[in-house]
């Protein structure tokens, strides 16, 4: 407990300056929101998942002010626990402090992603990213900026569903994956898309391969180019949820 202690010190100020003017703030730390906002129209992986709301209490009627939500977990920035797809795998209250304050790196594929929308992550994709930024830190978390972002308000253009129904947008070769997993011991792997894995992925080899080596991962993540390569610290809010595979959560960056 001392060392999660630590990390969150490190890594959040206290409540006493919170927040501080921001003349007292400039040249020092920078924090980056990496969270969509909640809302009932966020693009879904699959047709009928949508969430919905209502407005069940209100200011002028009873004083206080209440919606009611119906969602699935998986929806808008969230996280795939080990225990989405590993069979007795851990589930978001097994998830420890110390997993969700971790180093980030940001792997930039949107160049190619702007003309090929299934493109991956690959081996080389890291190596290169290590020759130009430095070796990836060990429990690190590695996020896919692909530029994805700027098509969440338009569902088709963010599914990039075509005539049959399929589904394209890039997300990490599991090769990829496995590399940072072995090589690298890293903690999660993050997208600013709908999956893990590219959009054509029937077989989620990604996520099998991953959340299989009892790594988390996170989705729909966003302002991926508003954090450095490497050098910041990520903090996942990740709410336990009984008995969860995963769900929303609030994500930050800090540098």
């Amino acid at each position: 407990m001392a060392g999660a202690a630590a990390a969150v010190a490190a890594l959040v100020p206290s409540p006493a300056t919170a927040a501080p003017p921001p003349s007292a703030t400039r040249g020092r730390r920078r924090m980056q929101d990496l969270t969509h906002t909640f809302r009932v129209d966020f693009p879904v992986f699959a047709i009928g998942e949508e969430p919905t709301r209502r407005t069940s209490v209100t200011i002028e009627e009873d004083g206080y002010y209440l919606q009611e939500w119906t969602f699935y977990e998986h929806t808008a920035t969230h996280m795939d626990a080990p225990g989405h797809f590993s069979p007795g795998g851990r589930l978001a209250p097994d998830i420890t402090v110390g997993e969700l304050l971790v180093p980030a790196v940001v792997v930039d594929i949107a160049a190619r992603a702007a003309t090929d929308p299934d493109t991956r992550v690959t081996v080389e994709d890291l190596l290169s990213f290590e020759r130009r930024h430095g070796r990836i830190p060990k429990r690190a978390a590695v996020l896919m900026h692909s530029g994805w972002q700027a098509r969440a308000d338009d569902p088709d253009a963010y599914r990039g569903v075509d005539a049959e129904g399929v589904l394209h947008f890039p997300g990490f070769d599991a090769e990829a994956a496995e590399w940072l997993v072995r090589r690298r011991g890293i903690t999660a792997i993050g997208v600013d898309t709908l999956s893990l894995d590219p959009g054509t992925s029937t077989t989620f080899d990604t996520h099998v391969m991953l959340l299989g080596a009892d790594r988390y991962g996170l989705e729909n993540l966003a302002n991926l180019d508003r954090i450095p390569p490497r050098g910041a610290g990520l903090i996942v809010g990740l709410v336990p949820w009984e008995e969860g595979s995963g769900g929303p959560c609030r994500v930050l960056a800090q540098w």
